[in-house]
This record gives structure tokens, C-alpha cells and sequence, in this order.
């Protein structure tokens, strides 16, 4: 195999806002929110989402979500559970809040946070079972990355 072709390639990531909806945040509906996707050449899809935000952690992680098929438009609205089938079928994690599912920021009053979305191109489906944590997506990630993208938005 060349050189090259062991690069990580990239991927476009876009939210549809630069600040997070109401209907997105902990306390508005804490609906995951809509993620795009261009430059796709991948297999699958996982998105590990970072609040640098939350003091007690430099990675809190509100979302771990992988085994998604290789879509443009990841849709708004994933419920909470391990598996889920729709409005996409995908395997979930266990949250730095100890929950299984996305957890939109809620940031104190006068506060502005920012939440990373990093989503990764992967060269399979994952062999991970929901419920799992983001030290074991990360191992599984390492083998399996073929490309990767990400973009931030804020909350107050």
C-alpha cells in the first residue's frame, strides 16, 4: 500500500448554524442536531462530540455515536438508546454524563460554550456494541479511520 493512500483523508463538516437552536441545547428539547457531510468516501460514519467547556474534563464528550451508513446529512433528532434504527439506524454510547445518547450543552447563565463535532469516515461498520464508552470507540477508531472532518458551534 503506498504511502498515500494511509493518509487520512479529508472530510467537509457543516452545521446548519453557527449557534446551536434552542430545540438543540439540554434544556430546549435536547435534540441531536443535523450534521452535513461532504467529500464522502467511506463505509461508515462516527461522530464524537466535545465540550472543552465543562472545567472538570479537557474531552467531556456529550455524544458518541457510530455505525452510521455513509450519509451526507446525518438528521436532526437521533433519540437516546444503544441501537437505533430511525430517523438513521446507528449504534450509541455511553456520554460523559453517563447517559446512553446525545446531551445538548447547558451552559450557566451569561456563559458561552462551544460543542466540537468531529465526525470520522471509516473503512467498515464498527464491531462495538452500544453502551460503550468513548476510550472504547477510540481504540476501535485508531484501525479504522480512513478520513475525518469537523466543525464547532456555540451556545449561550
Amino acid at each position: 500500500m503506498s504511502e498515500e493512500s494511509n493518509q487520512i483523508q479529508p472530510l467537509t463538516i457543516t452545521l446548519d448554524y453557527l449557534e446551536l437552536p434552542l430545540r438543540c441545547t439540554y434544556a430546549g428539547g435536547n435534540r441531536s442536531p443535523s450534521i452535513r457531510i461532504s467529500n464522502l468516501n467511506s463505509e461508515s460514519l462516527a461522530v464524537m462530540v466535545f465540550n472543552p467547556f465543562i472545567k472538570s474534563c479537557c474531552s467531556f464528550t456529550p455524544w458518541i455515536i457510530w455505525n452510521i451508513p455513509p450519509v451526507t446529512r446525518i438528521p436532526e433528532g437521533i433519540p437516546p438508546g444503544s441501537n437505533v434504527t430511525s430517523p438513521i439506524a446507528a449504534v450509541q454510547g455511553i456520554n460523559d454524563y453517563g447517559e446512553v445518547g446525545y446531551h445538548g450543552p447547558e451552559p450557566p447563565a451569561g456563559e458561552i460554550q462551544r460543542y466540537q463535532f468531529r465526525v470520522y469516515g471509516l473503512d467498515s461498520m464498527l464491531d462495538l456494541p452500544g453502551g460503550k464508552t468513548k476510550d472504547d470507540l477510540l481504540s476501535v477508531l485508531r484501525e479504522h479511520t480512513i478520513q475525518y472532518g469537523e466543525t464547532v458551534a456555540i451556545c449561550r
